[in-house]
């Protein structure tokens, strides 16, 4: 498969794409992340998540540490050709590295942030191998 279509993306001065993963059943929201092309071509050959880490500056498979994969069901490009949404499946149910679904657990209530979504599993736990 010709690579091509890495080219009408619009990536920032470092290379990058912003990448929103939902859940492909519900829809929810589980994270965003940064790809550069490389993990992007490499999320659609693999069928799986594969993000670049900024404080890492390398490539990231999500789950590669915690088992917590996102199995890719589809993507999409925006209007704008600046941000990937990729519909997955969430292995393990866990997206956050805190252990919960998602990571966008706190909400603002009378100025302050506040965590309103449970910790499914001690990160300590996850990452403790």
């Amino acid at each position: 498969m010709s690579e091509q279509w890495l080219e009408q993306i619009k990536w920032n001065a470092d290379g990058l794409v912003p990448a929103i993963a939902q859940d492909h059943q519900t829809g929810r929201v589980l994270m965003v992340a940064w790809m550069n092309a490389e993990a992007l071509s490499l999320t659609v050959q693999e069928n799986r998540a594969i993000y670049f880490s900024r404080s890492r500056q390398k490539l990231w498979r999500k789950g590669e540490e915690s088992g917590h994969v996102q199995q890719l069901h589809d993507i999409r490009l925006d209007c704008d050709d600046d941000v990937i949404l990729l519909s997955v499946e969430q292995l393990g149910g866990i997206a956050c590295h805190t252990g919960r679904e998602n990571c966008f657990y706190k909400t603002l209530k009378e100025g302050e942030w506040v965590a309103v979504e449970p910790v499914l599993k001690d990160p300590k736990t996850i990452y403790e191998k």
